[in-house]
């Protein structure tokens, strides 16, 4: 009897180690095959999606290319554009800022093409950032361009997306850019010169606010992104801020507020809302410029800062407004007669009265062409204190560039080409 137990435990103690033994090596085992299926069902979805992204990338493009080709522009190979400028050589950069860089380029003339004997000669924007935001903001850049048709509009002519970058390949403007006509040339710019000028720039933003099928916030108006023909008609460039809205819809605020001190609509920094008001205050900024000869914004070494819009506002204030016009234009070749003085003071009062302070007293483009245009329209009566100078915007220079970041609301409805917080941007892009 003691045997037989003695004999039970000793089984007991040989035996279960021996099963646990084993059993580990089971569990192990089975361990084992749940990882490897779990490792391959991970690395398959992984896979899947990776699959669909490059899927999705790939309709993305084949819908970029077809929604340009259909406008009549055609997508470029590095080489060609390489050839086209000498392989982007420093003789033929037109001009550099944080987007990267313009080159002059001659394209060789294709069939039913135009241009020259020698080729076509364009200006191609050799995009530098070639992150995500970069891209998305490329292709909507492109793809609104694409589709404008304005006789005062920079045409684009083709792009390219290849691995050293995006490339944007616009008509080359012989005439150049406007700021340099008003401060950069010995010859003196007309007053019939500069209405034409006035008219032409209004001409187009109200094609963009009003005419097209959206309505369409330029966002960067300035001198150096109005280009010149060599018949001195206009040719708005540069979309890389502009913002696109179906029309009636509510603008919504923006994640980043981007531009150019002295040019920038105020109200625009303080709500981050865009809208084609802050167009309006941009357009009577440039109008008071180009009739004064002035800049928007001056920092003078021993002299309180200048400000534009304050300084012709003083002036309103004392019905002296004339003596803004430029000083050059009464000197023999500057086409003032009894006509251009009324045309001038025109000019003045709806600069001052686009560039209003407060956005809901400014009028729309239309009808600031009309008080343009006709003598029969009534000037508006402005309040001679209507202008404080901002605060918080006396410390850019004229052609600074600044982002404010901020939050946002939702901003479904209303399409940004630039949504980054800073920005950097060139003058006369389009320019020979």
């Amino acid at each position: 009897m003691v045997d037989a137990i003695a004999i039970v435990l000793l089984v007991r103690l040989v035996a279960c180690p021996v099963v646990g033994f084993f059993l580990a090596l089971f569990l192990r085992s089975r361990a084992k095959r749940i990882n490897s299926s779990s490792a391959c069902a991970v690395q398959n979805m992984h896979g899947s999606i990776e699959s669909n992204r490059e899927e999705a990338e790939t309709h993305h493009h084949a819908e970029l290319e077809i929604v340009v080709a259909a406008a009549g522009a055609r997508r470029y190979s590095y080489d060609e554009l390489a050839a086209a400028t000498g392989d982007f050589t420093e003789e033929e950069k037109l001009g550099q800022g944080g987007f990267g860089c313009v080159y002059r380029g001659r394209l060789p003339v294709v069939a039913g093409g135009n241009g020259g004997g020698d080729g076509q000669q364009v200006a191609i924007k050799f995009l530098s950032d070639s992150s995500s935001q970069g891209r998305k903001e490329f292709e909507a850049e492109v793809k609104i361009i694409t589709r404008l048709r304005h006789r005062n509009l920079v045409q684009l002519l083709g792009w390219c997306d290849c691995p050293r970058g995006l490339m944007l390949v616009y008509e080359l403007v012989p005439g150049g850019s406007l700021d340099k006509h008003i401060y950069h040339t010995e010859r003196l710019l007309t007053w019939p010169e500069r209405y034409k000028i006035i008219l032409g720039l209004a001409s187009v933003l109200r094609y963009l606010h009003e005419e097209w099928e959206q309505c369409i916030v330029h966002g960067d108006i300035k001198p150096s992104n109005i280009m010149l023909d060599s018949s001195y008609n206009v040719k708005m460039g540069d979309f890389g801020l502009a913002r696109l809205i179906d029309h009636g819809e509510r603008w919504k605020t923006t994640k980043a507020v981007q531009g150019t001190a002295g040019y920038i609509d105020p109200e625009f920094v303080n709500t981050q809302r865009p809208s084609t008001e802050s167009d309006v205050y941009s357009f009577g900024v440039v109008l008071l410029e180009l009739v004064s000869g002035r800049k928007p914004v001056d920092h003078p070494v021993d002299a309180p800062p200048f400000m534009l819009v304050k300084w012709v506002q003083g002036l309103y204030s004392q019905n002296a407004i004339l003596d803004a016009a430029d000083g050059r234009l009464r000197c023999d070749g500057g086409g003032v007669d009894e006509l251009a003085e009324r045309q001038m003071e025109r000019a003045l009062v709806v600069g001052l009265w686009c560039a209003h302070p407060e956005m809901g007293e400014r009028p729309s483009i239309t009808q600031a062409m009309r008080v343009l245009q006709s003598d029969d329209a009534r000037l508006p009566a402005l309040s001679p204190q209507m202008y404080m100078a901002p605060p918080g915007l006396m410390s850019f220079a004229v052609g600074d560039q600044f982002g404010v970041s901020g939050s946002s609301s939702s901003s479904s409805g209303a399409r940004s080409l630039a949504t980054t917080s800073t920005t950097t941007r060139s003058s006369g892009l389009f320019a020979s």
